[in-house]
């Protein structure tokens, strides 16, 4: 009767309940170890299988100088970008806004008014193609829009065009 499945089965549940006990055990160490916000001693780390706390601290650098890098990344992107905007401001004399998505108004440096702008939808694929939508400021300059856009197809004639008009209104008066 020594192979009796009764107390074999009855010896396995108490190694099980053995093993169990000492695991409960080192988890609860583990706990106070975190608790304490202290280094985990080094045998209960294996057993929880956590990064050693030399390797936290060396991911915890590593995040701090992602983050960093980010964040003069995105200054000098900043930075870029302004300086972009004022040059194309200074080479074309006018200042280009996204209102929406595949939307852009233009104000030119002449503008009589804050107010005076224009506004082009990006159209066909890749935004390839502009299309000047009606403003108060456009239906000013229909002679404009009807030479340059509509028989000639140029945006940059109708900008150039518009800028000397704007231009020349500032000079004489």
């Amino acid at each position: 009767m020594s192979m009796n499945p009764a107390s074999a089965a009855k010896q396995r549940l108490r190694e099980d309940q053995a093993r169990l006990q000492e695991e409960c055990e080192r988890l609860r160490e583990l706990v106070r170890a975190l608790e304490r916000g202290g280094p985990v001693p080094a045998d209960l780390e294996a057993a929880a299988g956590l990064p050693s706390s030399k390797e936290v601290a060396e991911l915890k650098k590593q995040v701090e100088s992602a983050e960093l890098r980010n964040q003069r990344l995105k200054e000098v992107f900043h930075t870029k970008i302004q300086e972009f905007r004022k040059v194309c401001y200074a080479l074309t004399g006018y200042q280009i806004d996204v209102t929406t998505e595949s939307q852009y108004r233009l104000t030119s440096m002449y503008a009589e008014h804050k107010a005076d702008c224009l506004i082009f939808k990006a159209t066909g694929p890749s935004g390839a193609k502009m299309q000047l939508l009606e403003t108060a400021f456009s239906r000013t300059v229909p002679e404009l829009i009807e030479l340059h856009l509509l028989r000639q197809d140029s945006i940059p004639a109708f900008l150039s065009a518009l800028t000397l008009d704007l231009f020349s209104r500032q000079t004489v008066a």
